[in-house]
């Protein structure tokens, strides 16, 4: 198993960390420079990708060395995943030879045994890079290679230049890892990187839109202790994050924005879920806020322009006004979007992925927990989910009460009851009844719909009132606007009354104490 950090660096930095402090410290040998090429192979079709899986032959002086790697997990840049290596002959795979070194019956022994594979296979991009290496040992005991890696990934006359540090674990913890990065961080603009080289190579053949990252299904194995537990949420929410990074920092579909807010409001109720048994430090917990409070403004300026506004001109004879208007908050929405870009470009939120991953690879919170605390969290998983599900229901069942008479305000906290319902379930679902738990998903989320709708015209109200502040020739366009979601609010009342009345018909996964 190959475990390995990896972070971008760069180039006008290189001098600055080759002079950093903590290379004089720790590390135990002289700098050893490498030159390695590397050539990736799949088929026509790219039958290895779409597998999860590379395959390289790569030069390491006279020596040529193939290697696959396959599956695995990456979160806040920590890569972990199953690796095998053989020495070859040939500039080309030797199949047979890998396959003696992996686990009979294993699904990537299955993969590597297509029919006429070996036939199929032809070069598809390469690596040409300078490595760098010191072995570091750490007061800890821990050992990490790290390799500073200059070059270029090669695709025909196409190149994208390779400039990072990977930190590999050798002995100790993968926490380690973490450590030495933000001891790194310190001085260095370093970022982490989920995307690896084969990655940048694919791209490169194979140049595709930036994919819109949701959240992946969960499998929960009934056997996971609480700890075990919290650690697979958080790496699943924290995927979910990272994965839409690249969409907000370089695209404009407003779901990149979106679904990492989503990534960022689920890995903050998971914390909330958990928080009585594992506190989250206070510093990573403002610096999430920090984040909150700079995709929130992309996300809402992107809505009111892209379908709050656009859903009431199509149905109104002011089309034309409401056009202008829209025009304007595309503009607002397109400010805030590169704030938000800039956010992820910037040292506090490498340092804040960073120290996510050094606390939960590290499991830190046991440095100052209670013996209570550090009891409950060995008690199963499951039976946590069972209780902080059936509690969920009641805050959500008391939200819920008189929901015909409520103002804004208590829809508003009604509105956050339903989403942290549906995130735990949603997280939990594989531990309860299939049939019932995804009637009772389904309910929430069309819940959660319902007031989401709402909301959003509440919050373009405050949008459309802060535009007429700022700019008085807009001021009639708002008006006109707000009156046609005032006309459509009185409806969105009403679906909201029938689906609570939906869901207050569906039987709980589990039981909620009230009968």
């Amino acid at each position: 198993m190959e475990i390995e950090l990896k972070l971008l660096l760069d180039p006008a930095d290189v001098n600055r960390f080759r002079r950093h402090p903590l290379l004089k410290k720790h590390a135990v040998n002289k700098p050893q420079l490498r030159q390695l090429d590397s050539v990736y192979f799949d088929t026509p079709e790219l039958y290895l990708k779409q597998n999860h899986t590379a395959l390289r032959v790569r030069r390491v002086g006279k020596r040529l060395i193939q290697t696959c790697k396959s599956g695995g997990q990456v979160a806040a840049g920590l890569h972990q995943r199953p690796e095998w290596e053989s020495e070859v002959s040939g500039a080309t795979p030797d199949l047979p030879a890998l396959l003696g070194l992996i686990e009979s019956g294993s699904a990537v022994a299955g993969l590597m045994s297509a029919p006429a594979l070996a036939e199929r296979l032809q070069p598809v991009f390469a690596t040409r890079f300078r490595r760098t290496i010191w072995l570091l040992r750490l007061p800890s005991g821990a050992e990490i290679e790290l390799a500073l890696d200059q070059g270029e990934v090669i695709h025909g006359d196409q190149t994208v230049p390779i400039s990072e540090i990977e930190l590999e674990l050798k002995a100790g913890d993968s926490a380690s890892l973490f450590d030495v990065a933000l001891e790194l961080q310190n001085s260095l603009p370093l970022r982490s990187a989920n995307v690896s080289k084969a990655e940048r190579g694919y791209a490169l053949h194979t140049p595709q839109a930036t994919m819109v990252v949701k959240a992946q299904p969960l499998r929960l194995s009934p056997a996971l202790t609480l700890e075990q537990g919290f650690q697979q949420l958080l790496h699943n929410c924290l995927a979910q994050i990272q994965g839409n990074e690249d969409g907000v920092m370089h695209g404009d579909d407003p779901e990149h924005v979106h679904q990492m807010r989503v990534g960022l409001r689920r890995l903050r109720a998971a914390l909330g879920l958990f928080k009585k048994v594992i506190p989250a430090p206070p510093e990573i917990v403002a610096q999430l806020r920090w984040l909150a409070g700079l995709l929130g403004p992309a996300r809402d300026w992107e809505v009111l322009a892209s379908a709050t506004l656009s859903d009431v001109a199509g149905s109104s004879r002011h089309a034309p006004q409401l056009e202008h208007l829209r025009q304007h908050t595309v503009g607002e929405a397109g400010k805030h979007r590169q704030a938000a870009a800039n956010a992820l470009a910037s040292r506090a939120y490498a340092r804040l992925l960073l120290s996510l991953g050094s606390w939960l690879e590290g499991r830190r919170w046991r440095q100052q927990q209670s013996v209570e605390q550090i009891a409950a969290l060995s008690m199963p998983l499951k039976k946590f989910a069972r209780s902080k599900l059936a509690k969920l229901q009641n805050k959500l069942l008391a939200r819920g009460k008189g929901i015909k008479r409520q103002g804004p305000a208590k829809r508003h906290r009604l509105r956050i009851a339903v989403k942290k319902a549906r995130y735990a379930a949603e997280f939990f679902e594989s531990y309860f009844p299939p049939k019932r738990m995804r009637s009772y998903v389904q309910g929430l989320g069309e819940l959660q719909d319902m007031l989401g709708v709402s909301n959003d015209r509440n919050v373009a109200a405050g949008l459309l009132q802060q535009i007429a502040e700022q700019r008085p020739e807009l001021d009639s366009h708002c008006e006109l606007a707000q009156a046609l979601l005032d006309d459509g609010g009185k409806r969105q009342a009403a679906k909201i009354k029938r689906a609570w009345r939906r869901f207050g018909e569906l039987r709980p996964p589990a039981k909620s104490g009230r009968g």
